[in-house]
């Protein structure tokens, strides 16, 4: 679960809300239905985690409408159970738990595939983000990159 917020960039409730029908492993996307909005996006699957899925969907004898992670009692978790297991997670890890929430993952993907190079409006697809407006906030993440790239008029 922890990889696919983070790899995916999900929010809770659109990875709590997934049905096995919504994923491609096997070509590396799913779909968030009716997200943020009431809109249908496509996400990127992290190849890590297909083969996981794949393995998750077959133990459990998952459906196409099932969702894609149930509970101990085969019941959709709900999004308080997902923080707290963020929060735990971090905790193990070593990381100030405290300051470690779900969105934080989210926050990371977007920082990060900015980071990599990836312009403002192939991640503003993959938030889901109506506007670019609320996309450039990951900008002011990435600004120590930013400050390393040379002026033009640097080169004459």
């Amino acid at each position: 679960m922890i990889e696919l917020l983070y790899g995916a960039g999900l929010r809770v409730s659109e990875l709590i809300n997934m049905k096995v029908k919504d994923l491609e492993t096997d070509k590396k996307y799913g779909f968030v239905r009716q997200g943020k909005g009431n809109r249908d996006r496509m996400f990127i699957l992290p190849k890590i985690a297909c083969e996981k899925i794949r393995n998750l969907i077959e133990i459990e004898r998952l459906g196409g409408e099932d969702n894609l992670f149930l509970s101990n009692k085969k019941e959709k978790y709900n999004v308080r159970t997902i923080q707290e297991i963020v929060k735990k997670s971090a905790k193990l890890s070593g990381l100030n738990y405290k300051e470690i929430h779900c969105h934080t993952l989210r926050h990371s993907f977007a920082t990060h595939l900015i980071e990599q190079g990836s312009s403002v409006s192939e991640v503003q697809s993959l938030l889901g983000h109506k506007s670019p407006e609320t996309t450039l906030v990951y900008l002011h993440t990435s600004t120590s990159k930013m400050i390393n790239i040379k002026s033009p008029l640097d080169n004459f």
